[in-house]
This record gives structure tokens, C-alpha cells and sequence, in this order.
């Protein structure tokens, strides 16, 4: 165990700062129990076992993204039904979406749009759609670190990540809305237990709190004393051996540390170039929007937390949940009036996944991640007397992007109203399936005996969406 410490008395409770953990980030992550993880993940491989080299990122549209302002427009319907923000044609031949989506627009042979995707889920729970109502109450990302490890056996990259806007701006202090309470789902780790909770490199995850950085103030400041007293270390203990009696799961922690995977969190290492054509920070202000209660978690750095996910997904990270809220569009006293947020919140995901679909393209991991971009409900196929749109159940906005799938395609079909499937149904259940039959080997994963019960009969109950392979 590697153990950093700071007297100072105005470090808090909560531990090192954002700062702190990307100065000294190749100290930060993979010491602790590192060793234990690596050997517990090579003994299931020795089960036969296999988890497929692959990622999936998250994209969780927190307040309900409205199916008929994003990717199913309905513009042959009626005023009050058809999409508020009007139509923009796609690379698609018939197919349109919202017009807030011009670039995912002609981007869309590179899209799967499920539109018979039903959340059944009519308030603010993301676990409803991030668990699947799996018997263990945890999310995709939770059992994807069960059961691929917590770490990753060569970087010592977390498996399982959750990006905040907080994560990519220092001193981001964003206020709470009435739906923060429900953030801790977004990523449940349900019976799994904390050692599968995702980490959160903004600060607050209790994986962070055992990594608490806890040093002199001036070796954080001088990070080449650091790394020259790291390296005479590692020399030393070459020197008397202590490597060569270490098994290899140890040998592998350290070598992780050594390495500073840390630098993966760090923006500042990216290119500049490829940080302009992320940014979404001009797009709007944000205090012409946090001053609705609905919006006061949103933000416009969804660009930046993109650009971390890719970064994290090609350092090892297998899934990456990104989070982005304000989209609770009711035009009541708490939201702005009509669907008039749909310009920044729709405008920012148009921007920042069309950027993020053409670097992974371009870095040559297009067959590797796979982005599924979602949120807890969908909304009314009627617009409310204030022009906005409440919550609903019964069809809910679903793309997926890349990993190798078929691409370029409608899955399914809604009603003339955009409001229920009209043709076979996909649940939350069908897209934990999908998920995980991406991640990992399930003929294999099915045939180990250890699994609980739970976890296997979710192997063996649940679909995946049969167009996407």
C-alpha cells in the first residue's frame, strides 16, 4: 500500500482536491488493492472466462429527454404532437430528427435510433433503466465491474467511471436541482457492494476516499522530486530483489502506479486542436439557464466530459457513464417556457457526439466503443398548456453509436403519436442485455458455476436488441 499524507489543517474531509488528484494522478489510482484485483480477475480467466476488449460510454440524458424534439419528430403530425423544434432530413433516406441535430444528422449511418424503446418508468429513477430491474438492483456499469474486475489487469484503470461536468473544470460548483438525489442511481452498485461503485474523479466516490492524497504541500509543487524519489525507489527495490520474490499480480500493481495512469484524467496532456473540436462552452451561457430550478445541474462542458471518456475508455477503462441534466421540460415554474431549453441542451449533445463519433472513428476505435445515449423516460406526445412536455412511460429516446453493431438504421417504429411502440417493444431489460452481450462472451460468462442466481438468470432471461447484431 502506497500512503501519501498532508498535515495541513485545511484539508477536508472529503479528501485530495480535483487538482491534487491530477498532479500527482500516477500516485492516485491502482496501489491500494490493486494486487488482490489483478489475481482475482486472472482466476477467472482461468474459468474460461472472457471479457471482450471493448467499452461502453453512457450518455444519461438526466429529466427525461422528449422523443419527439431528438430523434423522433413526427412532422406529419398535428401541431401539438409533432416536434416543437421542427425536422432536419438525415443521411437516412425518410428518416428525420429534431432541429437541434443538424451534425447527427449527417452523421446518422453511423447511428442505430431505437424508436419502440418503452423505459416504463415515469419519474426521475435512473436505476429503472440503468439496472434493468435486475434482481441485484445494480447498473450495467456496477455488474460490468463485478464481473470483469474492478481494475484493469495491465493499466490499473478503474472498470466502471462516472463523469461529472465537475470532473473537467476545476472549481466547477454546480448547484443542486430537485433530481440530484436520484444521481447516486445513475450508477448503482445495488447488492454488489461499494467495491463495485463507480469512481468519480470530481471527488466523492469511496474508492477516492481510500486513495485520499495526504502529503506535504511542497512535493506535490515540485512533481520532478516526485517522480525522481518514485524512480529511486523502484531502483532500490530492483536492487535487493524485492520485485523478483513479488508474484506478478504485485509486479503489475506497481508497474500500473509507475506508469501514471492518472495522466488519462488529465485534458491538459490533449491536444489542443482536438479540445477545440470537443468544446461546447461557447455554445450558451449558462446563467441564462441555471436560474431554472430544472436546470441548475446543467452545464455546458458535455464536450470536455466526451473527450475524458474517450480518453479514459483507450487507458483501459471498460464502461464510462457521462452525465448530463436539465432536460425536465414540463414549461412550469421550475423549466424554461416552451421547449426553448432544447436549444442548449440539444444543440451541446449534437455538437459534442458528433465530435466524439468522429475522433473514435478516426483514432481507429469505432468497432471498440460503444455510446448509448439515453435518458429515464421520454415525455408526452401532447405538449401541456405551457407548450412544455410532462413525464412518460411509454416510449422513451434510445441511439447507440458504433462498437461494431449495425449501424445506420430505425429499429422499430412508434405510433402515429409518438407516444407508444407500434411495433415489438424494447425495455431497459432488452438494453442490459445488449450491453452485456457486447462487453463479454456470454456462452462462455454462462457456463461458470459461481454466478448468483440473480446474475444468471438475468444471463439467461433477458434479450439483447436482435437488429443491433
Amino acid at each position: 500500500m502506497l500512503t501519501l499524507s498532508d498535515s495541513r489543517s485545511d484539508h477536508t474531509c472529503q479528501g485530495a482536491t480535483r487538482r491534487e488528484f491530477l498532479r500527482v494522478g500516477s500516485l492516485a489510482l491502482g496501489g491500494l488493492t490493486l494486487p488482490g484485483l489483478l489475481a482475482a480477475r486472472a482466476r477467472a480467466a482461468a474459468r474460461g472466462y472472457e471479457v471482450r476488449d471493448r467499452a461502453v460510454v453512457l450518455l444519461f440524458l438526466q429529466g427525461g429527454p422528449p422523443q419527439h424534439e431528438t430523434f423522433d419528430p413526427k412532422p406529419a403530425a398535428p401541431a401539438e404532437v409533432r416536434g416543437a423544434t421542427g425536422a432536419v432530413p438525415t443521411a437516412l433516406p425518410g428518416v428525420s430528427f429534431g432541429g437541434n441535430f443538424p451534425r447527427l444528422a449527417r452523421l446518422a449511418d453511423r447511428l442505430a435510433v431505437v424508436r419502440s424503446f418503452a423505459s416504463r418508468n415515469g419519474d426521475h429513477s435512473y436505476a429503472a433503466v440503468t439496472t434493468g430491474g435486475n434482481g441485484l438492483k445494480a447498473s450495467g456499469s456496477a455488474l460490468y465491474a463485478h464481473l470483469a474486475g474492478t481494475n484493469h489487469p495491465v493499466t490499473g484503470m478503474p472498470s466502471n467511471i462516472l463523469v461529472l461536468p465537475e470532473a473537467v473544470r476545476e472549481g466547477l460548483k454546480l448547484q443542486g436541482n430537485f433530481e440530484t438525489s436520484a444521481l447516486p442511481t445513475l450508477t448503482t452498485a445495488g447488492s454488489l457492494g461499494a467495491r463495485c461503485e463507480a469512481f468519480n474523479p470530481a471527488a466523492g466516490s469511496d474508492f477516492q476516499r481510500a486513495l485520499q492524497l495526504r502529503m506535504p504541500v511542497e512535493r506535490l509543487e515540485d512533481r520532478r522530486a516526485l517522480l525522481r524519489g518514485f524512480d529511486g525507489l523502484r531502483r532500490e527495490l530492483d536492487a535487493r530483489g524485492v520485485l523478483d520474490r513479488a508474484d506478478r499480480f504485485q509486479q503489475q500493481a506497481f508497474d500500473a502506479i509507475a506508469r501514471g495512469i492518472g495522466a488519462a484524467f488529465d485534458l491538459s496532456r490533449e491536444d489542443p486542436g482536438t479540445l477545440r473540436r470537443y468544446d461546447t462552452s461557447g455554445l450558451f451561457r449558462m446563467e441564462d439557464w441555471t436560474r431554472y430550478v430544472n436546470m441548475r445541474r446543467t452545464s455546458n462542458l458535455l464536450g470536455r466530459q466526451l473527450l475524458l471518456a474517450r480518453r479514459l475508455c483507450e487507458a483501459g477503462c471498460g464502461f464510462v457513464t457521462v452525465s448530463d441534466c436539465g432536460w425536465d421540460l414540463h414549461a412550469d415554474s421550475n423549466s424554461a417556457k416552451g421547449m426553448s431549453a432544447m436549444a442548449p441542451l440539444g444543440g451541446q449533445v449534437d455538437h459534442a457526439v458528433a465530435a466524439f463519433l468522429e475522433d473514435v472513428r478516426e483514432r481507429g476505435l469505432g468497432d471498440r466503443i460503444l455510446l448509448v445515449i439515453t435518458g429515464e423516460m421520454g415525455r408526452t406526445p401532447r405538449v401541456n398548456k405551457n407548450g412544455g412536455r410532462d413525464h412518460w412511460a411509454n416510449l422513451t429516446s434510445l441511439v447507440l453509436a458504433g462498437g461494431g453493431l449495425k449501424m445506420g438504421q430505425v429499429v422499430g417504429r412508434s405510433d402515429r403519436l409518438g407516444g407508444e411502440p407500434a411495433t415489438r417493444p424494447y425495455t431497459p431489460p432488452n438494453l442490459l442485455a445488449t450491453v452485456l452481450h457486447y462487453l463479454f462472451d456470454l456462452t462462455r460468462l454462462r457456463l461458470r458455476t459461481d454466478l448468483a442466481r440473480d446474475l444468471k438468470d438475468l444471463l439467461e432471461r433477458d434479450r439483447p436488441i436482435e437488429e443491433l447484431f
